[in-house]
């Protein structure tokens, strides 16, 4: 992979001797950067709402709160409490609440009564149980209608009957409808005129549900659109609120998929070779417990080794085919950027903070917990 940064060792650490392997590497200066280069793109931290999920960490929330951003996203009421827990000032729970997680929800805005609390609906039956647990709980619930603009995993379809549904919500005690929460994470096309072209024509019927809905209403009608492939996209749309997360940290499926958007990696994997079971193969130490699995191989890219081949990939093992295989022995080290950094963040309980080629701290992946304290 081609290296990248001021230095083109940024990456390596002085003290890789200290650490275990496999392990998670941060880099907080790359990380500040991310911000920064996310409000530039955003024009005004007032349009971030950024996810919480690639993360789950109370420092990259600070860092985030120290630039002035305080509107979030998360997908887990864990997430959500730890968000709130270090200085959000409206969180979204951008996971419609089921079961349990509704009563959870609200004993969230019970233990948070300074922050804002929402959650996404797009279905009536969970929209009537959230009225009863507001006039319960004595607490006003707002929800943005789920809209399903063609990723077909949540939402309503932007059409008469999701109107219906979000003239429902502000019908009912102690709800009021906030807006629609579109997520187009289907739309990923390198092309940024591309990408751009089929987030614009998916985006017309919301476009025409808001407006109807204002007329109908008579008040605004928020939006919270997209995720790190359509940002650029949505950041060009007058009163939408973007949320981005993977650009936080990046990883090489986003910087190899959508080159025009010039983030930096600030989280590296480094693994060590652990056997040479045969020619050409190195074993290392990067199962599935320590790096998101779910996508195709290769599943990471690393810095000093150019094609690979996986051979066998199982909980605790990666067997790679490399004609670079003598270059290594057993006990070397290998650093590279994981494919997927949402899941990979989540098999880590602690990541190792560097600065300056040296681990320097350790911060903990706080929310990648199901549970905290509600």
């Amino acid at each position: 992979m081609k290296e990248e940064g001021l230095s083109a060792e940024w990456f390596r650490i002085s003290n890789a001797d200290e650490i275990s392997s496999p392990a998670l590497l941060v880099y907080p200066e790359r990380v500040k950067e991310n911000i920064r280069k996310m409000i530039e793109i955003a024009g005004d931290v007032e349009r971030l709402r950024p996810h919480v999920k690639t993360h789950k960490m109370p420092e990259i929330i600070r860092l985030q709160v120290s630039h002035g951003i305080t509107r979030f996203k998360c997908s887990t009421i864990a997430e959500a409490e730890m968000t709130a827990e270090n200085g959000a000032k409206d969180i979204i729970l951008a996971m419609q609440p089921v079961g349990p997680a509704i009563e959870r929800f609200f004993s969230l805005k019970k233990k948070f009564p300074d922050t804002k609390f929402s959650c996404i609906c797009d279905t009536e039956a969970i929209i009537r149980q959230l009225a009863e647990k507001a006039l319960k709980y004595g607490a006003q619930a707002d929800i943005w209608l789920d809209i399903n603009n063609g990723m077909n995993r949540t939402g309503i379809a932007p059409d008469d009957k999701a109107a219906d549904l979000y003239i429902l919500i502000n019908s009912l005690p102690m709800l009021r409808a906030a807006g629609l929460h579109v997520y187009d994470g289907h739309i990923r096309d390198r092309e940024f005129s591309i990408r751009k072209q089929k987030s614009d024509d998916a985006f017309k019927p919301v476009e025409a549900l808001a407006l109807k809905l204002r007329n109908k209403t008579k008040h605004e009608v928020g939006i919270v659109a997209g995720g790190s492939p359509t940002f650029r996209v949505h950041t060009l749309r007058e009163g939408v609120e973007c949320s981005p997360g993977t650009v936080l940290l990046w990883d090489y499926g986003y910087s190899s998929g959508l080159p025009d958007t010039g983030f930096s990696h600030s989280a590296v994997l480094i693994t060590r070779v652990v056997s040479k079971p045969a020619e050409g193969l190195l074993c290392l130490d990067l199962g599935h417990k320590a790096i998101g699995a779910e996508m195709p191989h290769p599943r990471i890219s690393f810095f000093d080794i150019g094609e690979y081949t996986a051979v066998n990939h199982s909980e605790e093992h990666l067997v790679i085919k490399t004609h670079m295989a003598d270059n290594f022995k057993t006990g070397d080290i290998l650093y590279g950027i994981p494919w997927h950094i949402c899941p990979t963040v989540d098999r880590h309980d602690l990541v190792y903070i560097v600065e300056n080629n040296k681990v320097v701290a350790v911060w903990s992946v706080d929310a990648r917990k199901r549970f905290i304290t509600v």
